[in-house]
């Protein structure tokens, strides 16, 4: 490779991950603010002594993964 072909090949991989990150970084604010909308509601605390239920959809799942 000569001097202008490793320059030019260079500065293409300086764009990409100039636009890689300035992407990135566009989806993380949106993402952050859609965040901030409303809390979440507060789950159970986990001293109540209960922390894994068998519901319904619960043991639907484990009768279709008999048969697999």
């Amino acid at each position: 490779m000569d001097k202008q072909t490793k320059a030019a090949s260079q500065a293409r991989r300086t764009f990409l991950k100039t636009a890689g990150l300035s992407a990135g970084a566009a989806a993380a604010t949106v993402a952050g603010g859609a965040f901030d909308a409303a809390p979440a509601a507060a789950a159970p605390a986990a001293d109540q002594g209960e922390t894994y239920r068998e519901t319904a959809h619960v043991k639907r799942f484990y009768e279709l993964a008999k048969k697999f």
